[in-house]
């Protein structure tokens, strides 16, 4: 259930200046599986310098909140959930953008939400905590923790809060798109029970990922992204998953990270690695026989602002979203680590 209303509603701005909200998306989940506890679904957050962005018009002179894209009515929802809880009668336009794909396991759906919970909020002077914006999301549908400024071990299913990890230096991923969308919601509620052996292993990669996030033992983040890339292979085939490990390998890469419930499965690098523009190119002449598009991207990390697009990227409402590989297709291979995010 959204929160209750506010107790003094939200005043009419003097001025009706739309509010702007920005929400990262995810690079699919470092971990994702189920514990042995009663409702234990559970994936572990992996920010990327990618965004959803929104804005939202108030309008006293409309009831009803408008959406554009107009097949967004789930941020619609949010906002009038949102609204209600200011204590606010009207309605307005909300629009939104960004250049998070859909489909992918980007998380681009829960971006939406966050960015909109934001953008409301700002038109009338308020900000929500993060466990306010999961009480506007729970009930709307299963998200990711991209209300949380940090990698998050999240209850997806529940809409909330497991455990707080920190933040890891910037990582780079090479990823491989098998084409095509995934529904999130339908792939959740048509995935198959996890046995009790395999929740034993989650949960222990739950706690060894926990210790390699807090040292920053890159390595390990790796190890444990790649054992739940394979444990997931078993419930659903991974066109190319053979390939990409092959080719992690020969670059010595850190291992795979894979959109659990999306179309995009990844090599990690150290994004401060020397060597990443030739082993990125590497990984991405291996991946040609694949067909399909190769990407570049970058993780949010330690020292970055995870607040809003930056270092000129653009998320602005109502961008036609370009698809990942039509960006990284034009970086030089001589682009410095820092300039990869897209």
């Amino acid at each position: 259930m959204p929160p209750s209303p506010i107790s003094s509603p939200a005043a009419a701005p003097a001025v009706l200046e739309p509010g702007r909200g920005h929400a990262f998306g995810t690079f699919g989940e470092l971990l994702q599986g189920a514990l042995p506890e009663p409702d234990g679904d559970f994936l572990v957050t992996f920010p990327l310098a990618r965004w959803a962005s929104a804005a939202f018009h108030p309008s006293p002179e409309r009831r009803e909140v408008r959406v554009a894209p107009a097949h967004k009515a789930k941020s619609r929802r949010t906002a009038e959930a949102v609204l209600s809880a200011l204590g606010v009668t009207h309605g307005g336009l909300l629009e939104l953008g960004g250049d998070l794909p859909e489909g992918k396991g980007m998380a681009s759906s829960s971006a939406d939400l966050v960015a909109t919970v934001r953008a409301v909020g700002a038109a009338f002077g308020r900000s929500f905590s993060p466990a306010e914006t999961e009480a506007f999301l729970r009930g709307v549908e299963p998200a990711d923790g991209v209300m949380y400024d940090e990698i998050v071990c999240f209850h997806h299913r529940g809409v909330r809060l497991g455990r707080r990890l920190g933040t890891l230096p910037p990582l780079a991923v090479v990823a491989h798109d098998e084409g095509g969308q995934v529904d999130t919601v339908a792939h959740n509620r048509a995935a198959g029970p996890i046995g009790a052996a395999d929740r034993q292993e989650y949960g222990r990669l739950l706690d060894r990922l926990t210790a390699a996030v807090t040292d920053g033992d890159l390595p390990a983040v790796g190890e444990v992204a790649t054992r739940s890339a394979e444990l997931n292979g078993l419930r659903r085939e991974r066109p190319g998953f053979d390939r990409l490990r092959a080719l992690c390998g020969e670059v010595g890469g850190l291992g795979l990270v894979l959109a659990h419930s999306g179309t995009l499965l990844g090599v990690l690098l150290d994004a401060g690695d020397p060597e990443l523009d030739a082993k990125s190119a590497h990984i991405r002449t291996g991946c040609a026989a694949l067909g399909g598009e190769v990407s570049v991207h970058r993780s949010l990390g330690a020292g970055d602002d995870w607040t809003r697009p930056h270092r000129g990227q653009h998320a602005g409402p109502a961008v036609a979203v370009p698809h990942p590989a039509a960006e990284t297709s034009a970086l030089p291979h001589a682009v410095l680590p820092h300039e990869l995010e897209i």
